[in-house]
């Protein structure tokens, strides 16, 4: 992820937008708006979008999903055709997964991906924790 200078949000890969993707308006808990996970936001327009989105929170505001912001990750990880949305915080790397995707993490390339990441951000302290429908899985 690229870092930006104080006081500015993050450097976003040229090219890449969210178009009708609205994963992180689905798969996160908002607490801003007491929306639970894997629920969409009240907000949330049909084909993407927000309904809320000139006075929407902080929280929605500063948010964009590694794949916007990460010119490592290649086109496999683009969230409509992974059906996965991550973010990073820290040396942490989180990874929600669309329900109705199950297992999709665990094939190829997402899981040697996923193993690789949480071997690379060990010595920080990092790890990979991933969401899947109910289950939980943490690499370190």
């Amino acid at each position: 992820m690229a870092f930006p200078e104080e006081g500015q949000g993050p450097v976003l890969v040229p090219g890449r937008d969210c178009g009708s993707c609205s994963l992180c308006c689905i798969l996160p808990d908002i607490a801003e708006f007491d929306k639970p996970a894997n629920q969409p936001c009240r907000h949330c327009l049909p084909g993407g979008g927000c309904d809320a989105y000139d006075v929407r929170p902080s929280t929605c505001r500063e948010f964009y999903c590694l794949w916007r912001t990460d010119p490592t990750l290649g086109d496999d990880w683009e969230p409509r055709l992974s059906r996965m949305m991550l973010y990073a915080q820290g040396p942490q790397l989180t990874v929600l997964v669309e329900p109705e995707a199950g297992a999709i993490w665990l094939e190829a390339p997402y899981l040697g991906w996923l193993e690789a990441r949480a071997r690379a951000v060990k010595p920080e302290g990092g790890y990979v924790v991933v969401y899947s429908a109910e289950s939980l899985v943490v690499f370190k």
